[in-house]
């Protein structure tokens, strides 16, 4: 007969019942499922089904909750703690958090996950039996994944990065895909299990995307228009910087070149929010007075 072991859904036999609790057995090992565990009462002799992990004593103990994520089963879990020096803990559905340890993270920990982000793992166990979460390997994606549509290519498309490398990131798409984002396509390098959303700049023979997180030109001037009217605003509705502005000036104060910062002016004065006079940008009235 197998051992039980942690990280595995297995069926016991309820064999003495305690205040606290049952004592479950499989014939030769018996485990603790706390009243806690569960949600109803049991009676000596009846088989259920349980999820097996170790307490904070690292003694074998049993949850009738049966997380999505066990030994061999993969799925996303919850970045709940970072601890520097041991790793990052994960909320995979039990009462216990469960450690992803820094020798599976990447090597910088400016790009380890953050609370909220989300990994991509299962469960495994140490030689002395304890529980960790275990991180998908390539192999593993690529059998989980399907091939995307060459109508994919230009979309948007969004996902969770499930790898890092120094050449790109590594991520998987809402929709199943799996798609690689190049160094050279990456304003910064995304964390392990952040969120992205990327535009698919091409679909590989494989199925696979190539994605780049760098904003379409339209969207870039947006994002810089945007900059522009918030500073505006800081400055109720008027700055002493206009198309006439030091390219030095521009880039000290608004992270962006002379051109960029002339082509979002554009497009202000176009849509007939701004006006320039003798150096400097004002709101339009009308945009003023929306904002008082």
């Amino acid at each position: 007969m197998e051992h039980i072991e942690a990280g595995t859904v297995t069926t016991l036999q309820v064999e003495r019942i305690a205040p606290f609790g049952y004592f479950l057995t499989d014939g030769e090992e018996d485990v603790l499922l706390h009243q806690s565990e569960v949600d109803r009462q049991l009676e000596v002799g009846e088989s259920l089904s349980v999820f097996i992990y170790q307490d904070k004593q690292g003694r074998l103990t049993a949850t009738s909750k049966i997380p999505k994520i066990q030994v061999g089963r993969y799925g996303w879990a919850e970045v709940v703690n970072v601890v520097e020096n041991l790793g990052v803990f994960v909320d995979i559905g039990i009462n216990k958090d469960i450690l992803v340890s820094l020798d599976d993270l990447p090597l910088f920990q400016s790009v380890w996950p953050s609370n909220g982000d989300q990994l991509f793992l299962s469960l495994k166990t140490d030689r002395n039996g304890r529980l960790f979460g275990r991180l998908a390997t390539e192999n593993i994606i690529q059998q989980l994944t399907k091939k995307a549509p060459e109508t994919m290519k230009n979309n948007n498309v969004k996902g969770r990065v499930y790898r890092e490398s120094k050449v790109g990131t590594f991520v998987l798409t809402e929709d199943g895909y799996r798609g690689f984002v190049h160094e050279s396509e990456r304003p910064k390098e995304p964390r392990l299990g952040e969120s992205i959303e990327g535009r698919v700049i091409d679909v590989k023979k494989d199925g696979t995307l190539n994605l780049s997180l760098i904003p379409r030109g339209h969207e870039k001037m947006d994002e810089d228009s945007e900059a522009i009217l918030s500073y505006m605003h800081s400055r109720n509705g008027a700055m002493p910087y206009s198309d006439k502005s030091q390219p030095d000036d521009i880039l000290e104060r608004f992270g962006m070149s002379k051109a960029s910062f002339k082509r979002a002016l554009g497009k202000l004065m176009k849509a007939n929010r701004i006006e320039q006079r003798e150096g400097w940008t004002y709101f339009k009235e009308e945009d003023r007075e929306s904002k008082q």
